[in-house]
């Protein structure tokens, strides 16, 4: 009996890795082929044009800068929702996972007709004329736009996996809610929280397609590396490749990094740790 059970598990192992095979190889061949043809010299030009530059400089301001709001803002809306129950909770926690799937574009059509000249909010937010479009600090609340939920549903994961025992102990020792929360709950949440900022740092930096609605394309000004490469697309397919390449590096080193904070292995470790 036991060949004939080896042999069942071996043929359904091979019937379920052909389509995973299949899927697997029209993710990674792209990125192959997009490694193949880029030359030395891309690379150096990627390191010495001055469009790359300024494109890397803005890239960093912005995303350090909305990385850091999503953590400071998200990370009571994500307490907020570990503690709410009922169809409000989840009518609030569906709301905040709704700029995931929602186009690019629309997320900047929208930020456009909110934070623009055209919003009811115009004369409110623009006494003396002006406007937030087209600024770098557009850019910034489009990267949080479409980050901040991911670092929300992440913290929220890590928040909700705390022993509500020890807060309760806090709260019986005469501990208030921030300090429960400072105290009890920020600490031995920090692996999921650090995951969900890098999620966040990875989105915010790929972020393109709002972006390109509420902020523009300017180059020192809007431009991030994401437009830079649709720029660099139009008249030097090697040096977009190069800035393509850089970016996945990024987001794949970004990633390897969540997959480490959030590794349950990693976490016994430090919490033994001195």
């Amino acid at each position: 009996m036991r060949p004939r059970v080896f042999a069942a598990k071996n043929t359904g192992t091979v019937v379920l890795a052909v389509p995973a095979a299949l899927l697997l190889a029209f993710l990674v061949l792209p990125l192959i082929f997009l490694g193949v043809g880029t030359t030395s010299a891309d690379v150096a030009r990627a390191f010495t044009s001055p469009l790359v530059a300024s494109a890397l400089g803005v890239s960093l301001a912005t995303t350090l800068t909305s990385t850091f709001i999503c953590v400071v803002l998200g990370t009571p809306l994500a307490w907020l929702l570990t503690r709410g129950r009922g169809p409000a909770a989840r009518a609030l926690e569906t709301l905040v996972e709704l700029p995931i799937v929602v186009p690019p574009a629309v997320a900047g059509v929208a930020l456009l007709l909110a934070f623009g000249r055209q919003s009811p909010l115009a004369g409110w937010l623009y006494p003396a004329d002006g406007s937030l479009a087209l600024t770098t600090t557009a850019v910034v609340l489009a990267q949080v736009f479409v980050a901040a939920p991911l670092y929300v549903l992440s913290a929220k994961s890590a928040l909700a996996a705390v022993d509500d025992e020890l807060l309760l102990v806090a709260r019986s020792l005469g501990a208030s809610t921030l300090t429960s929360l400072w105290r009890v709950s920020l600490p031995l949440s920090r692996r999921g929280l650090f995951a969900g900022a890098g999620m966040a740092f990875a989105r915010a930096l790929g972020e393109f397609g709002a972006t390109l609605m509420f902020a523009g394309n300017m180059e020192g000004r809007t431009q991030t590396l994401p437009l830079a490469i649709y720029t660099a697309l139009e008249a030097d397919l090697g040096l977009a490749r190069a800035l393509s390449l850089f970016l996945i590096g990024v987001a794949f080193t970004l990633l390897l990094l969540v997959r480490f904070w959030r590794s349950p292995e990693s976490a016994r470790g430090s919490a033994g740790a001195p």
